[in-house]
């Protein structure tokens, strides 16, 4: 646990290159694990299953994209105390790498982030703006998962797996709530070169993400992984890792005035 009472598991050489994974909603670190095994051989990777989720789910909270980067910065600080970094966030979890981007300075080199939402947006029609019953957080959770894998697949989850998600929907309502709130990072405070990317079936909302980072951000350039959806970084682990370490291969971009 960090001193935050976040856990966290570290892999991969030491005295690498240093890399962090973020993981997105109903999620936890087990949910990159796949996308981590290709880069652990050249990088130590550093994952974390987020306030609330997994082996962190007896968090109090608050469950907002400020607490969560707070945790972020200080978890980094504890365990890659300096150092290049390279930050990796997937849905929710981008939100998280972007906003804690500009509290660790010019030490992050590279961020890649997949699928993130931007439901402060007007434009964003997706399952983080509307849709759930936040009166009833179990019940949001199991909505959230049956848009996000399916009917068929929730219902074939084990029993225990199911309850699992269902009780992480106090989670999810206080992250989703915090996201319609207000945008939680500027794109001016985003220096370091962004990496966005999208499955070949992603929602409309989510390419419109990605063209609105491309169109704001300073320095950001943007990849289709063909043949995946939401759960890209799980389901196609190869071909996103190889989109990342082709993007931390390039040169930055000359900077926007």
């Amino acid at each position: 646990m960090s001193s935050r009472g976040v856990w966290f598991t570290r892999s991969g050489p030491e005295a690498a290159p240093q890399m962090v994974m973020v993981h997105g909603s109903l999620d936890r670190s087990t949910g990159l694990s796949r996308l981590a095994r290709r880069f652990d051989d050249r990088f130590e990777v550093l994952r974390l299953d987020r306030r609330g989720y997994g082996k962190s789910g007896d968090h109090a909270g608050p469950f907002t994209v400020k607490e969560n980067v707070d945790d972020l910065v200080d978890l980094v600080e504890e365990q890659f105390p300096k150092g290049p970094l390279v930050l990796i966030g997937h849905s929710f979890g981008g939100n998280v790498v972007l906003a804690a981007s500009s509290r660790l300075g010019d030490r992050v080199t590279r961020i890649a982030i997949y699928e993130m939402p931007m439901s402060w947006q007007p434009w964003w029609g997706g399952n983080s703006s509307k849709g759930f019953p936040e009166h009833d957080p179990e019940d949001s959770a199991e909505a959230f998962m049956r848009r996000l894998v399916g009917n068929k697949v929730w219902e074939r989850l084990p029993e225990r797996t199911r309850l699992a998600r269902r009780a992480e929907g106090r989670v999810l309502v206080g992250e989703l709530s915090d996201l319609r709130s207000g945008a939680p990072w500027q794109p001016a405070d985003v220096q370091a070169p962004v990496l966005a990317m999208s499955g070949s079936r992603a929602a409309d909302h989510h390419r419109r993400a990605v063209q609105f980072l491309e169109e704001t951000l300073p320095d950001c350039r943007s990849i289709e992984i063909e043949g995946a959806g939401h759960g890209g970084p799980n389901s196609h682990p190869e071909q996103v890792a190889e989109a990342i370490q082709a993007f931390i291969d390039q040169p930055a971009a000359v900077g926007r005035s």
